[in-house]
């Protein structure tokens, strides 16, 4: 039995709610394209592969991180994050170096250059939000705001950082 793209979301503590779950997938991944784009072309920055900005996010300044603790973090799988941080030292995004607490393990850091791409990168974007958002009425500026809390708790649930929700259930709509 296939689910519609209208589902009825249930839980414990309040009524049935509709949700067009198709259609708010089908907005995200090109509202992130679109940011990931005009950031590019308004910071002037180089083409970083989305994976890469993602190990860069796991990598704040000051942080160092095996590789396994980075591929944990982002649900992919070693190989893959090696293969990641290879290419990122090459470009001079990623330094590796050995755990002064234990020199078989390897930490990873973000260079200095990836730290100045990030923040570039971070506030072009929050400045390009920025400026979109104020072209929206007070509604949708509203709407937007209230949606966070949300939007975020929904990006915990996906990535199994929310490990305290309780899972959700769902029936189809007529």
């Amino acid at each position: 039995m296939t689910r519609s793209a209208r589902d009825t979301v249930h839980d414990s503590a309040s009524a049935p709610v509709t949700l067009d779950a198709a259609r708010l997938a089908s907005v995200i991944s090109p509202l992130r394209r679109a940011l990931l784009s005009a950031t590019r072309a308004s910071a002037e920055l180089p083409e970083l592969p989305e994976a890469q900005i993602d190990v860069l996010r796991t990598l704040p300044r000051g942080t160092a991180k095996g590789p396994a603790e980075i591929a944990a973090q982002l649900r992919l799988g070693r190989p893959t994050i090696s293969n990641l941080l290879g290419a990122m030292e090459s470009d001079g995004l990623v330094e590796r170096g050995a755990d002064p607490a234990d020199g078989r393990r390897v930490l990873v850091t973000a260079s200095p250059r990836a730290l100045d791409l990030f923040e570039r990168f971070d506030s072009s974007s929050s400045r390009l939000v920025a400026e979109a958002v104020s072209r929206l009425g007070d509604a949708e500026r509203s709407a937007l705001s209230e949606a966070l809390p949300a939007l975020e708790r929904l990006c915990a649930v996906l990535t199994g950082a929310d490990d305290s929700a309780s899972t959700p259930t769902s029936t189809e709509t007529p």
